[in-house]
């Protein structure tokens, strides 16, 4: 028999297959249902706007730092007030709330979201390799976001904690060490989860952005006159009569549009209308008010603009509450950036960019909620030694933004290529559109470019390090995916062998996992081969991932029943899912295939990898794949499978 999808439908009745299947009973519809919208709001105030939230610390202050700082004067802050404003309102409301938030995947958001919902057509190489140039742009632009992910936590806390210079200059000293502490204990607790926390963090970045907005009030209305910063006018004539330390302040002013690709890759988790409520009630209006009392603060004291301007504009009484909020925020802001790191290798896992990884669920009401050690030590090691190695939030500021201005250039492109080949619209309606988008991003890009030598190298080799590793593991399982194809036998075959002359049968159901959901698996053939026995029940069992987020479960099983005691079952799962092995079987139950957990044995193959000079990859790279493969997590702890239950056979494969 064949399963069909009604059958399906009656297997995801089971409210615990459910459970550990992966699947909410939002997912079951295809459609996210997030929940009442006030709640929503308030908590993707604290995880969705953390990073931009946290941009008045140090974005004004920059523009006018340093040796290339443009000199503190009325025109120049006026310029550079203008050029943050319309900014935030090109970048932010223009292009990723009104525009790229359309550019959902069955509501899910992101880069590589993004990229799923490209047409095959344009995500094939025709030499082969992890994909065309499309998919290897989106790439790239997912190892950038890692680079970003790894600076955003360092320039953030150390921003805050400098606060301490303006209250204490003495203790100058302790700035660094503070920070080390405070990132020490937030990559710590990341093995905990932040069920228990963060329900908090709404809150205290209501009070954030509002005691931004009442701090920037109070400095405008002693100094309106800053409010003519709301004119583009002054922000082209600063870049016109500036010359090159115009290029300079414009790779400081995007550091107030930091973070706005989180509220693309947030979308999932609280929708299109929490997200734009949100931006426009509280956090853009929060947000200039605070600059422009930054601003109107310069006007008056421009020697502020040295220190700190946002903590300058704190009365004395209340400046240490404000570091510490001002640290509260930047942990709340880092910690959206190392869950959005989690969620992005889950994501690249899935869609085979990415070897398995330790995937921990910390909420067993929430699937998105995960921790993934593996990524949380390499970004606590390289946050650490960031700190240590720039010492400043005014040298760390060198590195940052390039990798977020790269990511919003790739985002602009692949979204052409999505509305006029995935939607259909035509080109005279896309092209003037992404054409602004690229004013704002390829400008944004020339100006960081410019900082490479002073640190924008860090993110830039942080981003070419993993799409090597990301492109060479894409590249390598596929090579691997030829190789057992071509060693591959029609299923027909192995069972007119079995027909003509039937072997011993044993108790129990033996599973084996294959990639390929059409031939006789390499592992079943060697085990048929040398041990010359079968079990009762033999379960080819494929694992396969989609280019949607979520499969319902009408369409993830099927099960087609063979003869001789053999089922062929199809299991489909989505990028923002983990699959589980056990549940699979238990949930197959349903279409009349009973699997014993205590008398089931699984089948797994291992592959020892020879680098060889065949073509398909350079050496180095194919020695890459390997150490990559030899360190992977292994398919037990990744898909949940008993260790006690399985029996793994080796193989050499050359590459």
């Amino acid at each position: 028999m064949t399963a069909s999808s009604e059958a399906a439908k009656a297997a995801s009745s089971s409210s615990g297959a459910r459970s550990d299947l992966g699947i909410s009973r939002q997912q079951a519809h295809g459609t996210p249902d997030h929940g009442p919208l006030a709640p929503l709001v308030l908590t993707a105030l604290g995880v969705v706007f953390g990073d931009i939230g946290t941009s008045p610390l140090y974005a004004l202050k920059e523009c006018f730092a340093g040796h290339h700082g443009a000199p503190v004067t009325p025109d120049n802050i006026l310029g550079v007030l203008s050029l943050m404003f319309w900014s935030l309102f090109g970048v932010v409301a223009f292009k990723y709330v009104t525009f790229i938030m359309r550019a959902d995947n069955e509501g899910e958001g992101g880069i590589l979201a993004l990229l799923a919902l490209l047409p095959e057509k344009n995500k094939q190489s025709p030499r082969g390799g992890a994909g065309g140039p499309l998919v290897l742009l989106a790439l790239f632009g997912a190892a950038l976001l890692y680079g970003d992910g790894t600076i955003t936590p360092a320039m953030s806390v150390l921003s805050a904690v400098e606060g301490i210079n303006v209250a204490t200059p003495t203790l100058k000293d302790y700035v660094v060490p503070v920070t080390l502490v405070i990132l020490c204990g937030l990559f710590a607790v990341q093995r905990k989860g932040t069920e228990g926390i963060g329900g908090a963090f709404g809150p205290v970045m209501v009070v954030w952005f509002s005691v931004l907005a009442i701090l920037g009030v109070v400095q405008l209305v002693q100094n309106p006159s800053v409010l003519w910063a709301l004119s583009p006018w002054y922000g082209v004539k600063f870049l016109l009569h500036n010359g090159s330390t115009s290029i300079h302040v414009l790779g400081a002013v995007v550091l107030c549009v930091t973070g706005g690709e989180a509220l693309y890759a947030d979308m999932g988790h609280f929708g299109r209308p929490a997200i734009r409520i949100a931006w426009y009630a509280m956090v853009l209006p929060c947000l200039m008010l605070n600059y422009l009392g930054q601003g109107a603060l310069l006007l008056r004291n421009p020697e502020a603009a040295q220190s700190s301007p946002l903590f300058e504009m704190a009365p004395r009484w209340g400046l240490y509450p404000l570091v510490g909020l001002a640290t509260a925020a930047a942990v709340i802001a880092s910690q959206a950036l190392i869950s959005g790191a989690f969620s992005l290798t889950r994501q690249a896992v899935q869609l085979g960019f990415s070897p398995r990884v330790t995937v921990v669920h910390t909420s067993e009401r929430h699937e998105g909620q995960i921790y993934i050690p593996e990524v949380n030590s390499i970004l606590w090691v390289v946050c650490m030694l960031l700190v240590v190695f720039f010492g400043s939030s005014t040298r760390m500021a060198a590195a940052y933004g390039l990798a977020e201005c790269g990511l919003m250039a790739i985002t602009s492109v692949i979204f052409f290529v999505v509305a006029t080949s995935t939607w259909g619209w035509p080109v005279w309606k896309a092209l003037p559109l992404v054409a602004i988008f690229l004013v704002y991003d390829l400008g944004f890009l020339a100006a960081n470019l410019v900082k490479i030598r002073d640190g924008g190298w860090v993110p830039l080799l942080m981003g070419v390090v993993i799409f090597t590793a990301m492109t060479t593991w894409k590249t390598g399982r596929q090579m691997l995916a030829k190789f057992f194809a071509a060693n591959n036998l029609p299923l027909a075959s192995v069972l007119e062998q079995i027909e003509a002359k039937p072997p011993p049968r044993v108790t129990g159901t033996a599973v084996f996992m294959t990639q390929n959901p059409t031939g006789v698996p390499v592992v079943l053939r060697h085990h048929y081969r040398h041990n010359q026995v079968l079990h009762e029940q033999v379960v080819l069992l494929s694992v396969l991932s989609e280019n949607v987020p979520y499969v319902s479960p009408r369409k993830r099983i099927i099960v087609e029943e063979l003869p001789h005691g053999f089922f062929r079952v199809t299991a489909r799962f989505g990028f923002m899912e983990t699959p589980r092995i056990p549940a699979i079987l238990e949930a197959v139950a349903i279409f009349g295939l009973a699997v014993d957990p205590e008398t089931v044995t699984f089948y797994l193959g291992r592959e020892t990898l020879i680098a060889t000079e065949h073509a398909g990859m350079s050496r180095w790279r194919k020695a890459l794949f390997s150490f990559m493969s030899r360190n992977a997590r292994p398919a037990t702890a990744y898909f949940g499978i008993p260790a006690d239950r399985v029996i793994e056979l080796g193989m050499q494969v050359e590459l």
